[in-house]
C-alpha cells in the first residue's frame, strides 16, 4: 500500500468518493437504500426547520493533519472559508451501514470529538436506533435527537420516515 501526499488526495476525484487516514485512501460504506433514506430524511428535515444552517451531505473535513473523512451530514452555522472543511462543524452525522465496524465508527467519532464537533450524532437505521457521542460516550435517545445551543432537533419519525 503506497502513501498519498495529502495534497494528491485532496486534488483529485475518486469515485466512489475515499477519506484519507494517514496517507491512505479508505473506502466509505454507503449508497445502501436504509442509510441513503435516512441521509435523505436527515438532510431535508433540518433545512426545512433551521433554514438559516447550512445541512450538506460528505463534506471534506479535515479531522487531523494527515485525516479528512466525508461525514454523511455535516451541519455548519457558516459558509466555510475554504474549499475543504478545516475547522470543527456544528453538527456531525453518521449513519451506519451494514459494512461499517463499530471500532472504525468509533475512530471516526472519536476524531469529530477532538477536532471540537460540539454535537455528533450515529444513527443506525437497521436497529432504527438514534445515539449522540460527547465525551468518550455512546448515549441512546429515544424520541428527539438534538443539538446544544442553537438547538437544532429531529424527532425519531422525521428520521426514520419511509
Amino acid at each position: 500500500m503506497s502513501v498519498i501526499p495529502v495534497e494528491e488526495y485532496l486534488n483529485t476525484s475518486y469515485d466512489p468518493d475515499m477519506e484519507y487516514v494517514d496517507g491512505v485512501l479508505v473506502q466509505r460504506n454507503i449508497g445502501d437504500w436504509p442509510q441513503s433514506l435516512i441521509q435523505s430524511n436527515i438532510i431535508y428535515h433540518l433545512r426545512r426547520k433551521y433554514p438559516g444552517v447550512y445541512v450538506l451531505p460528505a463534506l471534506t473535513s479535515q479531522t487531523k493533519n494527515t485525516r479528512y473523512r466525508l461525514p454523511d451530514v455535516s451541519v455548519l452555522l457558516a459558509v466555510p472559508q475554504t474549499r475543504y472543511l478545516l475547522e470543527a462543524a456544528f453538527l456531525t452525522i453518521e449513519i451506519l451501514s451494514d459494512d461499517d465496524g463499530m471500532s472504525a465508527m468509533i475512530e471516526k467519532l472519536e476524531e469529530y470529538s477532538q477536532k471540537g464537533v460540539a454535537n455528533i450524532w450515529l444513527i443506525d437505521p437497521r436497529l432504527r436506533k438514534m445515539f449522540t457521542y460527547r465525551s468518550h460516550t455512546l448515549r441512546e435517545v429515544e424520541d428527539v435527537i438534538s443539538t446544544g445551543d442553537p438547538r437544532l432537533e429531529l424527532t425519531r419519525e422525521e428520521v426514520f420516515q419511509d
